[in-house]
């Protein structure tokens, strides 16, 4: 037996693309937690740890700052998503031996959930690094892009599992 087939929310019966109507829809509390992992050489992750002393600013703060304004401006990049009015927006950078990894929280009390923000911030955040740090090395990896956890809404909660 074959799996039932799914709808995706975007696309209209016909097959044309569509905005979903979210108007009929309660206002809830909305949650998302997405995360970008950035793989660069040993020599530049130190240089990131220390901070500032860039020409062009401090790499990981403006790459935050990046961040925090792409999750505001995401209905200007994704073309179906809803401009939404945002409680607030947090992007956390922390390193490992090999990487960097960017973690972004969005939250909203509205009908439409915030998925698509916190990936754009972590992801828009991680493209900085990049742009600020590809003069020094350019073998920079941006992967792992993810969402961790969502909150609110008709489907509910989600997180990722262990991987």
């Amino acid at each position: 037996m074959s799996p039932e087939p799914f709808q995706l929310s975007h696309v209209a019966p016909d097959g044309r693309a569509r905005m979903v109507d979210v108007g009929g829809k309660p206002v809830t509390h909305r949650t998302a937690r997405a995360e970008a992992v950035v793989r660069l050489g040993a020599r530049l992750l130190e240089r990131l740890k220390t901070g500032g002393g860039e020409r062009k600013g401090d790499p990981v703060e403006t790459a935050r700052i990046a961040g925090i304004m792409a999750a505001k401006r995401t209905a200007e990049l994704i073309p179906l998503c809803h401009t939404l009015p945002l409680d607030v927006v947090d992007v956390q950078v922390s390193f490992s031996k090999t990487s960097l990894r960017v973690e972004s929280f969005v939250q909203a009390h509205h009908v439409t959930g915030v998925e698509m923000e916190a990936l754009t911030a972590a992801s828009v955040a991680a493209l900085t690094i990049y742009d600020m740090c590809k003069a020094a090395d350019k073998g920079i990896v941006i992967e792992r892009v993810r969402l961790l956890s969502k909150t609110g809404g008709k489907s509910g909660d989600w997180k990722r599992g262990k991987t």
